[in-house]
């Protein structure tokens, strides 16, 4: 007997046989989903990142149309499911025995498309795909792709550009995240003061803590103060103090 191919309301099942009501309700809080708040609208089933990660793994075969199809459920579980898988997928075009370079490219539209029709529209999604998807596929092509990206109105597309760079700053290139770090400088939407904040910390503990603390004597005086908090927090009480005291 020959077995189907896996679907996307395979997934759907799996995930909602694994939903629990009391922790949709606290989800829906946590992800600010009133009204008004960045997540607003947003709809919560109740299954926590680890499980949904675990079912992602069985469905690993899962065909781009069907992951194209999570990715505009209006289900939050089901859109993270579908990024878990797309990761996954994109790992494995990537790797040197199994690359494909053709179904790269095809995994980078879908997730530029989804983005783009506000279906990657939480700090959770977009941090649990951007550096996975774009940051490989970037790593060493033309980056002007994330400048237009921290250029859009969506506050989503403009963490996007700057989530992928961690790939970059794990592969210990910072110059793209300092450019967009500085085009960010006055953006002041939480999310974003908090990736510009996370992003510079990391180029601090991972590649070079001069590099970060010459950021920071160019720019902490325009700096907001929740991604100074994010950037200086690894650096000594000392130098602390000081940088935040400029902002």
């Amino acid at each position: 007997m020959i077995a189907t191919a896996p679907t996307a309301a395979d997934v759907r099942q799996a995930l909602a046989e694994a939903a629990d009501p009391a922790d949709a309700i606290h989800l829906q809080r946590f992800f600010k989903t009133g009204p008004g708040e960045y997540g607003e609208g947003d709809v919560f089933i109740g299954v926590r990142v680890p499980t949904t990660r675990t079912i992602a793994k069985r469905f690993a075969a899962l065909d781009l149309t069907e992951i194209d199809d999570l990715l505009d459920s209006a289900v939050h579980e089901e859109r993270l499911a579908g990024l878990v898988i797309l990761n996954a997928r994109f790992a494995k075009a990537a790797k040197p025995r199994t690359l494909d370079v053709a179904e790269q490219e095809k995994m980078v539209r879908l997730y530029l498309d989804a983005l783009r029709r506000g279906r990657v529209n939480n700090w959770d999604l977009v941090d649990a795909s951007a550096e996975n998807v774009l940051g490989p596929w970037l790593l060493d092509r033309p980056r002007d792709l994330l400048f237009e990206l921290a250029a859009a109105d969506s506050l989503w597309e403009r963490r996007v550009a700057l989530l992928t760079t961690f790939a970059f700053i794990k592969a210990g290139d910072a110059s793209t995240t300092f450019q967009l770090c500085e085009q960010l400088l006055a953006d002041r939407r939480d999310l974003i003061q908090k990736a510009v904040g996370w992003m510079l910390r990391e180029v601090g503990k991972r590649i070079d803590r001069a590099l970060l603390t010459g950021f920071l004597d160019e720019h902490a005086a325009r700096m907001g103060r929740t991604a100074l908090s994010y950037a200086t927090e690894h650096l000594d009480a000392a130098e602390r103090s000081a940088y935040r005291s400029a902002c």
